[in-house]
């Protein structure tokens, strides 16, 4: 007979539930089918490392929200998916959603985000939230969390919009009522 401790198989159960939301992140509808997305999963020292430059942006910041919600996953969270996009127009002839009036005109200034990339980045990320909730585990979608991934190119050089899911299996989720 094997015998199985609660924390065993939580950080086991935690791990395969962030797999099937990078899924369920991947399979999400992609405006034209494009896909403009990096998806990743952080554990262990790599998402030591993740909250330390969350806390760190928020101490040169002088962000309390920064150095909330870095304490906290670091305190909470066995893995933290990570979800970004590039910014990169569609080639749509008449669209204007961004504010310019089509793409050929976004494309006059790269860094301004496509309303695609980042309602793709929207769709993916509620899609992986969902996942998560079906399987009663604690998320929260945290812009902080991306910041850092930005700030510290773990999706790559191209990516320039990200959101962190922390994902943890307490007794009341940590990730909200915090102080």
């Amino acid at each position: 007979m094997a015998f199985f401790t609660e924390n065993q198989v939580k950080d086991e159960t935690l791990l395969e539930v962030a797999k099937k939301m990078l899924v369920a992140a991947r399979t999400a509808p992609k405006g034209r089918g494009f896909d403009n997305l990096a998806l990743a999963i952080v554990t262990g020292t790599e998402l030591k490392k993740l909250c330390e430059e969350v806390i760190a942006i928020g101490e040169k910041e002088s962000n309390p929200t920064f150095l909330r919600d870095g304490n906290n996953v670091l305190q909470s969270a066995g893995v933290v998916l990570l979800l970004g996009t590039r910014i990169k127009s569609l080639g749509l002839k008449i669209c204007g959603l961004c504010g310019f009036g089509n793409c050929a005109g976004k494309e006059q200034y790269p860094d301004a985000p496509c309303i695609f990339n980042t309602s793709d980045l929207g769709t993916a990320t509620g899609s992986a939230v969902a996942l998560a909730a079906d399987h009663r585990v604690d998320t929260r979608i945290m812009y902080t969390l991306g910041y850092a991934a930005i700030k510290m190119q773990l999706l790559g050089p191209e990516y320039k919009i990200a959101y962190g899911i922390p994902l943890s299996a307490l007794s009341k989720n940590p990730f909200f009522d915090r102080k």
